[in-house]
């Protein structure tokens, strides 16, 4: 079988979207169903997802920075139709993949993955020109799509809802744990919690992009509202990118922040993530929407307890392991996070149970699940 798979998503900062392309480029370089694998990045083709990385990194910057960003956006993707257009014309007998929702012309067999719908959903936690693109983009690529994979049967019963993809078309596959999370030792996290500032086994964490979706002003508050003591031995750690639309967000932390009780860490080295995830106390993940919720299966690798949201993909992924809380209710949170912060029996339990949910998803079942795709139309 030969491939063509789009890795434009893998751009440092690595998002869940570019994890996902990144395992999956690894995945299938090696796979033995896989003939020939050809990697496409941005305008050009690539030897390795280490290429797209750094050449990703600039056409992204370049995006970001240009003024008229909807025009810009529309300008780019023309002018990468039209070299891919040209780079593919004389290929024969391949398959064309993208992970990230939008397909490229190609005349043969095609499949396309959808995260999520949160652009439809709520679309006034993305930037406009991204909801306009895939307004406008999204349904011809699904109308094109021999298969459509989705993270979770949850988005796949959206995509057939609200968009009318035939279900014969849906395909549920699976995200996958990096190996590098699982519980460690202390000793072994000492640089690392030294280099943060950081002291292991004290601190609630949160791995999310800082934008409204992720309902971190939320949790801010619910956070805020716990007793002093629990804000003095545990504070609030957020790991992640500062995204979009988030002002509001700046104004709710800043007075936890000057007091000492959280502190954003921002993006943080593939290297450290895993020590930080295993160094945690417990892991709040109250997103209000998900496709899947990759984060709170690192955690539970990581062998840490968890609460999340009681919406979306996050209790299929869950399996009745975190603790699921209303994220609207922000005295839900706060309970929860007392609970998850306070209850040692609770928090063993989940703990033990979340170690053997979450090694139930290797990055290679993903990778195994996505060629048996491939193989149903070619």
């Amino acid at each position: 079988m030969r491939v063509i798979f789009n890795v434009d998503a893998i751009s440092a900062p690595l998002t869940g979207i570019g994890r996902y392309a990144l395992e999956l480029a690894q995945g299938l370089a090696t796979h033995p169903h896989i003939e020939q694998l050809r990697l496409y990045s941005a305008i050009r083709w690539v030897e390795d997802p280490a290429d797209a990385l750094s050449s990703n990194r600039m056409f992204a910057s370049l995006r970001n920075n240009l003024p008229f960003k909807t025009r810009a956006l529309e300008m780019y993707s023309g002018l990468r139709n039209v070299l891919f257009r040209a780079h593919t014309r004389k290929l024969q007998g391949y398959l064309l993949h993208t992970p990230n929702y939008i397909l490229m012309p190609f005349d043969g067999p095609c499949v396309t993955t959808v995260h999520d719908l949160s652009a439809f959903n709520f679309p006034e936690t993305h930037p406009p020109e991204r909801v306009r693109f895939l307004e406008r983009h999204l349904p011809r690529t699904l109308e094109r799509a021999e298969r459509v994979l989705a993270d979770s049967r949850f988005i796949a019963e959206e995509i057939h809802e609200k968009l009318g993809v035939p279900r014969e078309k849906l395909r549920v596959v699976a995200l996958g744990v990096d190996p590098v999370y699982h519980p460690r030792k202390s000793e072994t996290l000492a640089e690392a919690m030294s280099r943060h500032g950081l002291v292991a086994g004290s601190y609630l964490l949160v791995v999310a992009t800082q934008e409204p979706r992720k309902n971190l002003i939320r949790l801010a508050n619910a956070y805020a509202a716990l007793p002093a003591r629990l804000r003095e031995r545990h504070p609030l750690i957020i790991v992640g990118a500062r995204g979009w639309l988030n002002a509001e967000l700046e104004r709710v932390l800043a007075p936890l922040e000057a007091s000492g009780s959280s502190r954003r860490l921002g993006y943080v080295s593939e290297a450290d993530l895993p020590l930080i995830y295993a160094g945690a106390r417990g892991f709040a993940f109250p997103s209000l929407y998900e496709g899947f919720g990759l984060p709170v299966l690192e955690a539970m690798a990581s062998g840490i307890p968890v609460l999340t949201s009681n919406v979306s993909s996050l209790p299929e992924v869950c399996a009745g392991i975190a603790l699921c809380v209303d994220p609207l209710d922000e005295d839900a949170l706060r309970a929860g996070l007392e609970h998850l912060l306070e209850d040692d029996t609770w928090r063993s339990r989940s703990a033990a149970d979340g170690l053997a949910h979450a090694a139930s998803f290797p990055w290679s079942r993903c990778v195994d699940e996505t060629v048996a795709v491939y193989r149903e139309i070619v």
